[in-house]
């Protein structure tokens, strides 16, 4: 199971496109655990997930969070604006899926 992280301010925007990605995983047949988190819990969150996307938002925190997730092997990306607006859970899927190491 793929374990997808989204970030903003409080987890509350994110948690709206959590949905449309999780519909997205269903209907592509993939197993994924996708939660929407405040960026202040990322410290604690990042060791538990496999990758962790950002919220336009707070998209500025992307290279101090990008240091903590290396020592973890994970990475950060921020959602681009207008996946994020148009709350394109299938695109944002896509985009997490292609950050995730690929298993030989």
């Amino acid at each position: 199971m793929k374990k997808i992280l989204l970030c903003c301010s409080a987890g509350m925007s994110t948690s709206m496109l959590v949905k449309k990605m999780q519909q997205a995983a269903e209907k592509q047949g993939i197993a994924c655990l996708i939660e929407a988190h405040a960026v202040n819990n990322f410290n604690e969150l990042i060791q538990e997930f496999d990758v962790c996307l950002l919220g336009p938002q707070v998209r500025f925190q992307q290279e101090e969070l990008q240091k903590i997730a290396d020592m973890y092997h994970k990475q950060v990306a921020p959602i681009p604006p207008q996946m994020y607006g148009m709350m394109k859970g299938d695109e944002t899927l896509a985009l997490a899926l292609s950050l995730l190491p690929e298993v030989a």
